[in-house]
């Protein structure tokens, strides 16, 4: 009876033992599975990174700001749209949703952007002329049409096209011309720096360089000199 008893123990110790190693054998597996998934996930989700990485690399410099700005239309077009379908006027109630602050900075950002800094050479004095003509140029299509219509294929020249020279203005853009080039005129007499010479002013400069100091002591410390100027030119200084 004992030999039946010792050799169930020892079979059920076989049993528990074997019982133990099965389940770390499953518990390694399962750990080596999820392993295995990690490593696959992560080497896919590597290659997904590398790919946008690729993509943004052959997007242009400005392409985020033109992103936000496509963004910003499509927002724009679609709050217009809702406030057509209620019949409201979009410009009030944009303005509506503008703070004072934000229309006081942006009323700022208007001024700086484009500020008339006076003559500082030819080439910068043209660049700006040539802004400001192209920003009034408003084409216009019928007589464009039309032109193209009686150029015919010349209306693209070539180097054989003898098209260069036939050309005669309309009566509407020489007067526009000439109302530019008056406007003009009258701008370069307004904002002239040179200072007409006054004769009668009293001389107490012996060149341009002495003038220019004179005139800047008198602007800050006149107020507080000009007794003493009266008194010695009268002769009565003490």
């Amino acid at each position: 009876m004992a030999s039946c008893s010792e050799e169930k123990v020892t079979a059920t110790g076989e049993e528990q033992a074997e019982t133990s190693t099965s389940q770390k054998r499953e518990e390694r597996l399962r750990k080596f599975r999820e392993l295995h998934f990690k490593r696959n996930e992560a080497r896919k989700l590597n290659h997904q990174e590398v790919v946008e990485e690729d993509k943004r690399l052959k997007l242009p410099a400005n392409w985020e700001a033109k992103k936000a700005r496509l963004e910003w239309e499509l927002t724009e077009s679609e709050k217009k749209k809702e406030c057509a379908a209620r019949g409201e006027e979009y410009d009030r109630v944009k303005l509506l949703e503008v703070t004072a602050d934000d229309a006081d900075r942006w009323e700022r950002k208007k001024k700086k952007k484009n500020p008339d800094q006076g003559f500082a050479g030819y080439a910068e004095a043209q660049l700006r002329q040539y802004q400001r003509l192209t920003k009034q140029i408003k084409p216009d299509l019928e007589s464009y049409k039309k032109l193209r219509e009686e150029s015919g294929e010349d209306f693209f020249p070539t180097s054989n096209s003898l098209i260069h020279g036939t050309h005669v203005p309309t009566k509407e853009g020489i007067d526009r011309m000439v109302e530019d080039v008056e406007k003009q005129i009258e701008k370069r007499a307004k904002y002239s720096r040179r200072r007409a010479y006054n004769d009668d002013a009293d001389i107490d400069y012996i060149n341009e360089r002495n003038a220019k100091f004179n005139k800047k002591a008198e602007r800050f410390y006149g107020k507080y000199t000009a007794e003493i100027k009266q008194n010695l030119e009268r002769g009565t200084a003490v």
